[in-house]
């Protein structure tokens, strides 16, 4: 009876485990693949994608310069951080490499705002967060290239992968701090010269007037 016991036991933990690595499956799939696809727009400009010229405009008019460039850093976070992570391949590597993207596209174009995505917020974003988190921490499972070609990705490696994403978020901040306070001291200035002016032009609004009296 025990015995009998036992193997079902071990049974239900293998249906479990099995259930788990399908499930790992689809969600790499799931997020993976839709990141690939958005990066895919940015650097090829396919599936209606705005490709590296209306990407680089976009990121420029947001201080990200130059815009190219930035878009085709956002591009390769997207694209091969999706691709690694519905392949599962390369461990944790993708998972963290969607990171970056993600979490710039949060800062800098939904902050501040509600965070459903039809009022513009990180809705859309921040699941892709969440589901590469979920992915690095738990593994890429078994049905996976990193179990079928036998990849054990170094944990300094995916350390230096965490690293190249946070400094990429940190100089992306202080680009567009950067660029925003630029804006505001030259709208301060404009601000300045367009009041001397309606001074100027009341005064001599004034001044008229006493000489018409």
């Amino acid at each position: 009876m025990a015995h009998h016991w036992g193997s079902t036991e071990a049974n239900e933990v293998a249906g479990r485990g099995r259930a788990a690595d399908v499930g790992i499956l689809a969600l790499r799939l799931g997020a993976g693949g839709l990141l690939a696809g958005h990066g895919a727009q940015k650097l090829f400009g396919s599936f209606g994608g705005p490709g590296l010229v209306g990407m680089g405009g976009w990121l420029e008019s947001m201080g990200l310069r130059p815009g190219k460039r930035w878009a085709t850093l956002a591009g390769i976070s997207e694209f091969g951080g999706g691709a690694l992570t519905a392949l599962g391949l390369g461990g944790p590597i993708g998972p963290i490499a969607l990171q970056g993207a993600m979490a710039t596209a949060i800062r800098q174009a939904h902050w501040g705002k509600p965070i459903w995505a039809a009022s513009g917020g990180a809705e859309t974003p921040l699941l892709f967060v969440l589901s590469g988190a979920a992915i690095g921490l738990t593994g890429n499972g078994r049905y996976s290239l990193d179990r079928a070609l036998g990849v054990r990705v170094p944990p300094a490696l995916a350390l230096l992968a965490g690293a190249g994403v946070v400094a990429g978020v940190v100089l992306a901040e202080q680009q567009t701090g950067a660029a925003k306070r630029a804006t505001a001291e030259g709208g301060d200035a404009d601000g300045g010269a367009a009041t001397e002016e309606t001074d100027a032009s009341a005064g001599a609004e004034t001044e008229a007037d006493l000489v018409g009296t």
